[in-house]
């Protein structure tokens, strides 16, 4: 069995913050979630997740477990360390021990780290999250000068293959006009939509204006990146942050 592969974000960040997002390459899975599939509630074999979160932790020297969320495609972000769990699509922290995590499989985790490196978090991106303020209640629970953080956008589906519907874009343009320009036309009425775009431009309204990433496209690389938009039934990626 290989070792797990990670991406590290290239950001200007102190050498305490630490991030990465996994890759499906490394793992125990099989099938439809060979191989390193992070995610309990996709059908997977349960020994196999376990194993898979297990070597997760063992790869990276993780201080802790991943706080792993019961994520909704919402807007709720929690403060680790919290004595208790609910849903939430987005998780920040301010002190060493504590490891963010969301999990993704086309939907855009956005990492946030402040350039003092005293703070991180990561918020899960899909557009409904993303059209709902999730980015926003990152950045307002970093509880710091939206210009003193960096962000980097992790891979999630591409604007050549993310094709919605009409009421996606209205969502978006109920609160910024100007996001019309990340949409183009698709098929049938149906439309094309840029994610990490529309992810910049929410980063930008939210005060945040050193942005990297957002290149890697998810659909387009089936060997390396798990993507439900073009499988169904598949696997899950992590993207993770935490302080040294």
């Amino acid at each position: 069995m290989t070792a797990p592969e990670f991406l590290a974000p290239d950001w200007p960040v102190p050498p305490g913050v630490h991030a990465c997002v996994t890759t499906r390459r490394g793992g125990a899975s099989a099938g439809c979630y060979a191989s390193l599939n992070l995610g309990a509630h996709v059908g997977d074999d349960a020994a196999a997740v376990a194993a898979n979160r297990h070597r997760l932790r063992h790869a990276l020297g993780l201080p802790a477990e991943p706080a792993w969320l019961e994520q909704v495609h919402g807007t709720g972000v929690a403060v680790l360390p919290r004595p208790e769990q609910g849903p939430a699509d987005a998780a920040v922290t301010f002190l060493p021990g504590n490891v963010c995590a969301v999990l993704v499989a086309d939907c855009l985790p956005v990492f946030l780290a402040s350039r003092a490196g005293d703070r991180v978090g990561i918020a899960h991106a899909g557009w409904r999250g993303l059209a709902a303020g999730v980015v926003e209640a990152t950045v307002q629970a970093l509880a710091c000068a939206p210009g003193s953080l960096v962000a980097w956008l992790g891979p999630s589906i591409g604007p050549d293959a993310f094709e919605v519907g009409p009421e996606v874009r209205t969502a978006f343009l109920a609160r910024d006009p100007v996001a019309a320009q990340a949409f183009r036309p698709g098929r049938e009425g149906r439309l094309f939509a840029d994610l990490p775009a529309l992810a910049r431009r929410r980063l930008a309204a939210a005060g945040v204006t050193a942005v990297h990433g957002g290149g890697l496209c998810t659909h387009a690389d089936p060997s390396r990146f798990y993507s439900y938009r073009r499988d169904g039934a598949t696997g899950r990626m992590a993207a993770l942050a935490w302080l040294a």
